[in-house]
């Protein structure tokens, strides 16, 4: 199993509207996530910065990252354009972050 931890930049003032989506997840995205690997998901938001912190425990090689091309997922950016920091595509703008520690 592998950890994976990414950041996103949340819009000002967009906090209660990406928990909101977030808390009415769709299934079939979770269901998605859970077929390619993805076992545990957690986003946290440092409330200074607007900088969200993700991370994900996935089996395989494949990550929330690499399902670009499925139009659950398209479609789901979308959704989320108007509150975060996106690509052109929509896609939020992701930077992988490295891991240092573990502890077990």
């Amino acid at each position: 199993m592998k950890r994976l931890a990414f950041k996103m930049q949340l819009n000002e003032g967009q906090k209660e509207a990406y928990k909101q989506r977030h808390d009415q997840l769709w299934p079939e995205l979770k269901q998605l996530l859970k077929e390619n690997g993805v076992s545990e998901y957690s986003i946290f938001l440092d409330e200074e910065s607007n900088t969200l912190f993700a991370f994900q425990k996935v089996t395989g090689n494949s990550s929330s990252q690499d399902l670009a091309n499925n139009e659950i997922v398209k479609k789901w950016w979308a959704f989320m354009a108007d509150i975060m920091e996106t690509n052109p595509d929509n896609s939020p703008v992701s930077i992988p972050l490295e891991e240092l520690f573990y502890m077990e």
